[in-house]
């Protein structure tokens, strides 16, 4: 017989490949490294989406209330910069989308023409937003994505011409190092036409033990919301931590100026994770790290922007200087 040769496509590959798969993949990488790790956007299955949001009401996590400070005074202000023609709304990372809520009242009140849609990729994030929406907002439409940011963004783009303006609030930004955060913008600029608008939350470098306190709260949510990772590789992926041989700890570096989470073995340990077939060691006071959350300058925005095809519109600050959502326009030769 002659030589045959298959071309796989999407469909091929959808029967055998899906998020359990690639979760299996990324721990299977992160814990067999010498410095162990796990991606921070795994934080957020359902369970941990709903202990974000309460991370979001908590006195030391200041992020929250400052971008409210901002979006309560200033919502007025973004409407105007998309009022005139028909646009879609893009919220990355909705979550609950309280925080959005300000934008939509005031766009509604003056009649814009847009669409709401929400990305995110917990599917009861966006469930339960679009319930709520219908009983708020009753004449808002709303077009969910249940994605990971830039396939939503990219298959929504297939769909629409209108003008975008992309949210990308809560300092989503500062969990990637400092090239990661180019490349993700340039990516979002590429998927984006000559005009279009994002804002963009920092947050600011500050005293630092009010960052501290923010990421190693009172009430211990912090700390489950990091644990709560364990807990999904031992459901979805057939692990066996102990979770009580755990704990959390963040600190500041002062040279990165990031917040750093880790999640840290109280003794010294074994894990099997069957989705892997594979026993990891663990020494006593080993560390996995979590999550990084960037603090920023003024010019480290400023040349963010540059590197990445942005023009910086506007900044909007809270009251106490600690935050600043960041108004940017995509600029492009046509």
């Amino acid at each position: 017989m002659p030589p045959t040769y298959k071309v796989l496509t999407p469909n091929d590959l959808d029967s055998i490949l899906n998020p359990r798969h690639e979760f299996a993949r990324e721990v299977l990488l992160g814990l067999s490294k010498e410095e162990k790790s796990l991606p921070s956007r795994y934080f957020y299955d359902d369970t941990g989406s709903h202990l974000f949001q309460q991370i979001m009401e908590l006195e030391e996590y200041y992020p929250t209330g400052c971008e409210r400070n901002i979006l309560t005074k200033h919502a007025s202000d973004f409407t105007d910069h998309v009022a005139a023609k028909p646009f879609n709304l893009i919220d990355l990372g909705s979550g609950d989308g309280s925080k959005t809520n300000l934008f939509l009242a005031d766009m509604l009140q003056r009649k814009c023409d847009f669409t709401y849609i929400p990305i995110d990729i917990s599917e009861a994030a966006i469930r339960e937003q679009g319930v709520e929406l219908e009983m708020r907002f009753p004449d808002l439409n709303v077009a969910g994505i249940v994605a990971e940011y830039f396939n939503g963004l990219l298959w929504h783009s297939k769909l629409s011409d209108r003008r975008n303006l992309i949210l990308f609030l809560g300092s989503n930004i500062g969990n990637f190092h400092r090239s990661q955060a180019r490349t993700f913008m340039r990516t979002m600029w590429n998927l984006l036409q000559p005009g279009d608008l994002v804002l963009i939350g920092f947050d600011l470098k500050k005293n630092i033990d009010v960052m501290v306190r923010a990421y190693n709260d009172s009430q211990g949510v912090t700390r489950d919301f990091n644990l709560n990772l364990l807990q999904r590789i031992n459901t979805e992926l057939g692990g066996d931590f102990q979770i009580e041989k755990w704990r959390h700890f963040a600190s500041y570096d002062v040279f990165s100026g990031a917040m750093e989470s880790y999640l840290v073995s109280r003794v010294e340990q074994e894990v099997t994770v069957e989705a892997v077939n594979q026993r990891f060691h663990f020494d006593a006071f080993e560390p996995i790290h979590t999550e990084y959350s960037y603090k920023f300058l003024e010019s480290d925005i400023q040349q963010l922007a540059a590197d990445t095809g942005f023009t910086i519109v506007e900044q909007y600050y809270d009251d106490r200087r600690y935050f600043v959502d960041s108004l940017w326009r995509v600029e492009k030769v046509v």
